[in-house]
């Protein structure tokens, strides 16, 4: 059963999802949170997703972020990574709070861009109690992270504060506005050069008519502290965590991702998807990545 629903994120700014509750359930049943990647919007295939969670006896909760797609938030087509990872947390109080989910039984789930920040959510909220990060942006290349302490401290830090003067508010350190994938030939320049990326953004044109080709990434980069799930994965534990990884990912290179996840303590598992960075999002794919998500969900979540 699918509902519309919004609730408010941090500011009073309102975020507006669907809510998936399981129809047989008995007595209150486990949660879990849903967001997607850089600039996509809730009908990319999260519906899905969620669907699939819902069978399993799972509620789920998928919305757009803030400033994209059926949520408010000015200005519009504008990504703060430290704020929608804020938002995440006001996300997971709100369905903590609904009478038929057990508040003390809730996942994360997030894919590509967001699947990094759950990965930073994961290490910093108590609330959380199972973490999936699908295709994730787990970090960068050629980066020492042999000695991560300092620097989660000061991301955990950024992530809390509430002041409304930090990094999740601040405008600066502005990239954009620009395309985020090429429509067609030319060189101008787009935030995803690869072909596949402009694929299947363009392909669920139609699906998701709330999409807009155009982003402006604030906070992403430059900042200080850095944002870097790679300096959190390792303080997940002992939060269960998955990772979905893309054999061919050219977006969230799959080097990377699997030295993230050998760096994470235990419990944790891998699952490896043969194709590039979109192949989760749809047939086979999205049918081996969904699968392995409810598995996990189920067995830590509702035991």
């Amino acid at each position: 059963m699918r509902e519309d629903v919004e609730f408010e994120g941090f500011g009073g700014t309102r975020l507006r999802g669907w809510l998936y509750l399981p129809q047989r359930a008995s007595g209150a049943c486990p949660g879990v949170v849903m967001a997607h990647g850089f600039s996509a919007v809730k009908e990319m295939a999260l519906d899905r997703y969620a669907e699939v969670f819902c069978e399993a006896g799972l509620a789920a909760l998928v919305y757009d972020h803030r400033n994209l797609g059926a949520s408010d938030g000015e200005p519009r087509q504008q990504i703060n990574p430290w704020a929608q990872a804020r938002d995440y947390r006001r996300a997971i109080g709100w369905l903590g709070e609904h009478a038929q989910v057990d508040a003390n039984r809730l996942g994360i789930w997030g894919s590509s861009y967001s699947g990094g920040e759950v990965i930073v959510v994961g290490a910093c909220d108590e609330r959380v109690k199972a973490v999936v990060a699908n295709v994730p942006f787990t970090g960068y290349p050629r980066i020492d992270y042999t000695q991560t302490r300092e620097r989660f401290a000061e991301v955990r830090h950024s992530l809390l504060d509430e002041s409304g003067q930090g990094l999740a508010d601040q405008q600066k350190n502005v990239f954009g506005p620009l395309p985020v994938v090429r429509e067609g030939p030319g060189d101008t320049p787009v935030v995803l050069d690869q072909a596949e990326s402009s694929e299947w953004f363009m392909k669920l044109g139609d699906r998701a008519p709330s999409w807009i080709n155009s982003i402006t990434l604030v906070n992403g980069v430059g900042t200080g502290p850095a944002w870097d799930p790679g300096v959190c994965i390792d303080q997940i534990a002992p939060t269960p965590l998955m990772l979905v990884v893309s054999s061919e990912d050219r977006l969230a290179d799959t080097a990377v991702s699997r030295a993230a996840f050998e760096r994470a303590g235990e419990p944790k598992e891998l699952v490896m998807i043969e194709g590039h960075h979109f192949v989760p999002y749809d047939g086979r794919g999205l049918a081996e990545a969904s699968e392995a998500a409810r598995g996990f969900f189920v067995r830590h979540l509702r035991g």
